[in-house]
Parts: C-alpha cells; sequence; structure tokens
C-alpha cells in the first residue's frame, strides 16, 4: 500500500465561515461533534498512524477539519510537538485564513511558533481573486479579510503559499477568469495554485447544501474548457494519484486536481486521515472507509 497525505482532522465541526457548498456538512460526521473545548486526542493510536505513515513513505502531513482547523490553536501546537520526532518534511495547514488575519495580534505569534515547529505551507481556500468575492461565499455578514495582506505576512514569517480554489458558476469560471487569478498569484508570489471543480458525494447527509452544488457547479464544457487551456499553456511536470496533475505555466505552479474519491483497483490511497477519537480511515465520504 502507497498512502500520499496524512490528514490531521483538527477540533470539532465548528466554523467561522458560511460556506454553501461546506462538504462537511454532506459528509458523515465520523464522531466529530459540534465542540466547544478541545477534543481529547487519542495519542495512542496517533503514534500508530504516525507510524503506518512513515512505513508508507507519506512525506505530507495536513492539518484540516470537518470545521475550520485554526479555531483551536492548542491542539494543533500539541500536533506539531508531537510529529517533530517523525521528521516529516511538508506539513501543511488547511484553512480559511479568517481568523489568522482578524485576530493578526494572536495569531501572528502563534504562525511563527507553529513554523518553528515545523509548519512549512499554509493552504488557503479561496474561491476568487477579489476579496469582495470571497467575502460573499465565505462571511456575507461579516468584516472577512484582505487576502493580499495575508499572504504577504505569511511570506514574511516564512511560509510558502497554496491557494486552494474551487471554481464555481460566477466565480472562476472562464479562461478570462482564470488568467487573472493566475495573474493574482504570480503578483502575491503564491507558490502553488490548486484548481478543483465544485463535486458533491455520493449521498449527501445534508440535501440543502447538495442541491447548492447541483445549481453552482461548472458543467463539464466549461470544466474541460479551462482544463484543455492549462494543458495547452502548461508544460506538465507532476501526475499525483487519482489524477491531479501539476502543471508550470510560465513560472506560475497550477495543480489540476479531484474531489475526495477513492479506487479500490488502486493499491496507492489519496490520503489517510487520523480522527481525535482515534479512528484512522481513508475517505471522507464513506464509514466502511476505516483502518483502526
Amino acid at each position: 500500500m502507497k498512502i500520499q497525505t496524512y490528514s490531521l482532522v483538527v477540533g470539532g465541526r465548528a466554523c467561522n465561515a458560511t460556506c454553501p457548498y461546506c462538504v462537511s456538512k454532506m459528509t458523515p460526521y465520523q464522531g466529530v461533534g459540534l465542540h466547544t473545548e478541545m477534543e481529547k486526542i487519542n495519542w495512542r493510536n496517533f503514534k500508530i498512524g504516525c507510524i503506518f505513515a512513515k512505513d508508507n513513505n507519506v512525506s505530507t502531513v495536513l492539518f484540516t477539519g470537518k470545521g475550520e482547523p485554526t479555531l483551536w490553536p492548542d491542539q494543533i501546537t500539541s500536533f506539531l510537538k508531537k510529529l517533530k520526532s517523525y521528521e516529516f518534511p511538508i506539513i501543511e495547514l488547511q484553512t480559511n485564513g479568517i481568523i489568522l488575519y482578524q485576530q493578526n495580534n494572536l495569531y501572528k505569534k502563534l504562525l511563527k511558533q507553529w513554523y518553528d515547529l515545523g509548519l512549512t505551507t499554509i493552504a488557503l481556500s479561496l474561491i476568487h481573486y477579489d476579496n469582495e468575492k470571497n467575502k460573499s461565499i465565505f462571511q456575507p455578514n461579516g468584516q472577512y479579510m484582505n487576502v493580499q495582506k495575508l499572504i504577504k505576512q505569511l511570506h514574511q514569517i516564512g511560509y510558502s503559499v497554496r491557494m486552494s480554489c474551487i471554481m464555481l458558476n460566477g466565480y472562476i469560471d472562464s479562461i478570462e477568469e482564470l488568467e487573472k487569478l493566475i495573474t493574482f498569484c504570480r503578483e502575491n508570489k503564491v507558490e502553488q495554485l490548486s484548481l478543483r471543480s465544485l463535486e458533491k458525494p455520493r449521498k449527501s447527509e445534508n440535501s440543502d447544501v447538495a442541491e447548492w452544488v447541483t445549481n453552482h457547479r461548472l458543467d463539464d464544457q466549461k470544466t474541460e474548457i479551462i482544463k484543455n487551456f492549462v494543458k495547452d499553456k502548461a508544460v506538465e511536470v507532476m501526475r499525483l494519484v487519482h489524477g491531479a496533475t501539476v502543471y508550470d505555466l510560465d513560472g506560475q505552479n497550477i495543480c489540476l486536481t479531484n474531489a475526495l474519491t477513492i479506487d479500490p483497483s488502486n493499491e496507492e490511497i489519496r490520503q489517510l486521515i487520523f480522527f481525535p477519537d482515534g479512528h484512522l480511515r481513508y475517505d471522507w465520504q464513506y464509514r466502511g472507509a476505516i483502518l483502526i
């Protein structure tokens, strides 16, 4: 068996964004509740997960969550301290970035601490290059943030930044919009840009969210036009598991990827997922995809 990423679920389902396409609402809770206090972590099984990941040559650890992981900073710190002895070369944090910006004084210190503990990459979940467009999805009734300023701050600390962008109608939905997004990444020195289609699991736990996805996802024709543009203009530099491909477009890293899936005929799995209660899984949407 080969494993691409070791994902660590941080905190509960609490989130400071209101994304109408929330994948966490569509997939099973898997024992992660709507907590107001930090969950107790099963460190015994965490050690087993780390050993299993190292034995299968995993190079990347990703902090993620059924909510927003940065709402649980103490848990991130605890995980990073425990990870030190396993010497994973790449450790990433998936976040909407909102609290990092809105509570800058506190989180700037935390980000520096996490960097010293081995965190290498901040993957920002965004849907556009324009702050107002992002606000309309993530915090339509809130203050949101200035993405450019946050990226600059992260770079000043030493982090690499990935812009993880979901394409949907009215946002990044054409070659013209993609070109503007690429220009934004270049101007702000964003190291990596990931593009994925808006999708839903085969069986959604929330019909309202699934309906929103159906009504706002790019149709196959638009998706193919964007993919073909990248393929024609860029140079393919790497192929990842489940069809994800990395390109170089005049110096800009672009990864065309897809929603979380499993291929039963393939011995390589996309991610090993550790939940705080000690369960070790390898897919988000299937309860039966569990190791321990």
